[in-house]
């Protein structure tokens, strides 16, 4: 028991390591609130406060950051729409400028950075180069696209 008093501080570090190494398993961010309320309770530890102290602060701190910094940090991480959609089907709906003349069969945009095979529907004209275009949809490695229309940007 006489160790526990004069080395409190590194028990407490101890507990809080092990609940860090069960949060990076879980990643549900409670452990990691346990933690921090352990290294609470080692930073009244080195201080020399007592047992029951260091339990008590150890409790509260747990207890106030799992109900408060814990929701906050959900939200945060899990927030929606963040996680929108990736690759081609993040090209639906940008802007492009025309390269070379695109038609129903053939043409040319840069898109994003990237020069693309692009065409257009059916039963739109012929869009000259120079001239901003909407992506319609993907196919493939051919982007559909439609004149972009004057003031919708």
């Amino acid at each position: 028991m006489e160790w526990m008093d004069q080395n409190g501080w590194l028990a407490w570090m101890g507990l809080a390591l092990v609940l860090v190494a069960i949060e990076a398993m879980t990643v549900d961010l409670v452990f990691v609130m346990l933690a921090g309320g352990a290294v609470a309770a080692a930073i009244v530890a080195a201080l020399g406060g007592g047992l029951v102290l260091q339990v008590v602060v150890a409790v509260v701190v747990a207890l106030l950051l799992v109900g408060v910094v814990r929701p906050i940090a959900k939200r945060q991480l899990t927030r929606p729409g963040d996680s929108g959609p990736i690759g081609a089907a993040a090209l639906v709906g940008r802007e492009a400028r025309v390269l070379e003349p695109v038609t129903e069969v053939d043409g040319r945009v840069r898109l994003a950075g990237e020069t693309w095979s692009a065409r257009v529907p059916d039963d739109v004209r012929r869009i000259e180069p120079g001239e901003e275009v909407r992506v319609l949809r993907i196919e493939g490695a051919v982007a559909v696209v439609v004149p972009e229309e004057p003031g919708a940007r």
